[in-house]
């Protein structure tokens, strides 16, 4: 009973942050606040879903499987956002107008 209802307290936890992430999609000014507010929110979203997956399923090869995974996105899925948004930086896409710090720019690694 007590495995049951955190099974879906997970799971309702990891469908609000998607949708947290959709409303940062759809909200944020720039593409280097909407990138920001997706990767985190969909990481932990993907993350609680498949922790209580990996609960519902029980210690079986397939929660093996799901950890590697949720071990796996918690690692490529920043990296990749990084990743776009310093080769958006580089291409000369500006950021929002009411942006205060840039600290990117700042260390001489804008647009060359």
């Amino acid at each position: 009973m007590i495995v049951e209802l955190l099974v879906v307290v997970l799971l309702s936890l990891g469908a609000l942050f998607f949708l947290l992430g959709t409303v940062a999609l759809l909200r944020f000014p720039d593409v280097y606040t909407r990138l920001h507010g997706v990767t985190k929110c969909d990481t932990l979203g993907l993350g609680l879903i498949l922790l209580g997956l990996m609960l519902h399923e029980g210690a079986t090869v397939a929660s093996a499987k799901l950890l590697f995974i949720i071990i796996f996105v918690f690692i490529t899925s920043p990296t990749a956002a990084h990743a776009l948004v310093r080769a958006t930086y580089k291409h000369g896409v500006k950021m929002w107008d009411k942006t205060v710090l840039d600290r990117y720019g700042e260390l001489g690694h804008g647009n060359s």
